[in-house]
């Protein structure tokens, strides 16, 4: 298993080196360890006594020198729902702490894939009908695919309604895959296509550049206005997009 990933679970590089090296070894004293993950012995002690305490490692007695052992790696999952459990404690909290420092107006950008990745949770968060000027199926991209569908998921339990405004070109594809956001689209005929795409819900207005069908630039940039005016201006450009464009 790769030391990164044990990293990114909370465990110190230290730590993830032994335990890697015990899923190797099965069981060792803290010599054979220290030269098994390359950590001075001195070090070995103190990062099998917080092992311990996470309950990766347990020890074996002996009359002679301690000899470790690790945990089924199951364990980690373990460790993750519990990191889980504790954060949805505390996320109503922190979540009405950010809701009340919001003010009324405000600009920022998202970038790249972890940006879109947010501006879906910004769409879901908001809860409000989204309309789209543009759009080319990026929700589809394989980069966002497992979070789209959790998304969309939580978006029709919601109730929540697409209004877009499709490229033209977006019909070279499976017309299911535009049918997933219902049966509210248009088409933007071809002259008038280009590599931009615009959202609209509630309070806010995403322009976003660097997208195309189903694919996400990674250098892509996500301008985010929330203002309730312009989002409402826009909204009413949208609908005089609609009016003129075809339903086939």
């Amino acid at each position: 298993m790769p030391i990164n990933i044990l990293q990114e679970l909370g465990l110190s590089p230290n730590e993830a080196k032994i335990y890697e090296s015990l899923l190797d070894l099965n069981e060792a004293g803290v010599g054979e360890i220290s030269i098994q993950a390359k950590v001075h012995r001195r070090n070995v002690y103190d990062a099998i006594n917080r092992l311990i305490d996470k309950g990766l490692v347990f020890p074996i007695l002996t009359k002679g020198e301690h000899i470790y052992a690790p945990v089924d790696p199951g364990k980690l999952l373990e460790l993750v729902k519990e990191k889980e459990t504790e954060l949805n404690k505390v996320l109503p909290e922190l979540q009405k702490r950010y809701q009340k420092e919001l003010t009324s107006q405000e600009a920022y950008i998202y970038r790249g894939v972890e940006g879109f990745k947010n501006y879906m949770r910004d769409a879901l968060r908001v809860g409000e009908d989204i309309y789209a000027i543009g759009a080319k199926l990026a929700w589809l991209d394989p980069q966002v695919q497992a979070l789209s569908e959790q998304v969309g998921k939580e978006m029709k339990r919601k109730n929540i309604k697409w209004y877009l405004l499709f490229d033209e070109k977006v019909k070279k594809s499976s017309t299911e895959n535009y049918n997933k956001f219902g049966k509210n689209y248009r088409f933007i005929p071809n002259k008038y296509l280009t590599d931009s795409t615009i959202n609209i819900f509630g309070d806010y207005v995403i322009n976003y550049t660097g997208i195309y069908i189903k694919k996400i630039d990674e250098k892509g940039t996500m301008f985010v206005i929330r203002d309730k005016k312009i989002a409402n201006s826009y909204r009413n450009w949208f609908k005089f997009l609609w009016d003129n464009c075809s339903k086939k």
